[in-house]
């Protein structure tokens, strides 16, 4: 697996950016920087990145012409439409606008301009409002999102789960946000993203608890029959 998929977005191509490998970049906002993992040309907006906001920081009011995805890694973030603390899943449609902020500091993955055609749900998902789920094996699973092909889930690990070997339609992202992942690949601590192109195959295990951001089915693939 290549250790970089920075600047990439050829999604036929597998991509990790590990912690250790973080480097956080400037934004034009004062106190706000970015680790980028994949972008398009400039002028696309289309991009994945690790953000993070200083404590008392703010971003200038902007439009989201094909959507916002966000995961709160840690902190609270905020806008005009309320405070989202660590563990909350937001989705802000194509069109939307908002001028986010923060007073206590935060970090989030964030995907921009990424949404299919049609999509137009506004999702926010607190911590205490999520339900987990029973998965395959001892995993437990906590659905986000969905749509068509697309399905967005945390995943929680118990130590020294095995995964059965699988393969990918339409591909998959991870970032760990808590533990070490594991595949015969590499080994994925705290903070890493990966990302596996369409009928990529693996056999992922942990060592430790581990606490997994996964989206599937939304990367190219070729159209079913």
């Amino acid at each position: 697996m290549e250790d970089a998929g920075l600047l990439n977005m050829d999604f036929s191509r597998a991509a990790c950016v590990r912690a250790k490998d973080h480097h956080w970049i400037k934004s034009p906002s004062d106190g706000v920087s970015r680790i980028p993992l994949e972008r398009e040309a400039a002028e696309s907006g289309h991009a994945t990145s690790f953000v993070r906001f200083e404590p008392g920081s703010f971003f200038s009011e902007h439009r989201h012409p094909q959507g916002e995805e966000i995961y709160v890694l840690d902190g609270v973030f905020s806008d005009e439409n309320g405070d989202y603390p660590a563990g909350t899943y937001i989705r802000n449609p194509p069109g939307t606008q908002h001028q986010p902020f923060t007073k206590q500091g935060c970090t989030l993955f964030v995907k921009l301009d990424q949404f299919q055609q049609g999509d137009q749900q506004h999702v926010v998902i607190r911590p205490e409002s999520q339900h987990w789920q029973a998965g395959i094996g001892k995993l437990k699973v906590l659905p986000l999102y969905t749509y068509k092909t697309e399905s967005t889930a945390l995943v929680l690990w118990p130590e020294n789960e095995v995964f059965q070997p699988h393969t990918h339609w339409g591909g998959e992202e991870i970032v760990v946000i808590k533990g070490r992942f594991i595949d015969e690949h590499g080994e994925y601590p705290e903070g890493s993203w990966i990302r596996s192109p369409h009928m990529s195959r693996h056999f992922p295990r942990v060592e430790e608890e581990t606490l997994i951001l996964v989206k599937v089915g939304h990367l190219d693939r070729p159209e079913a029959g």
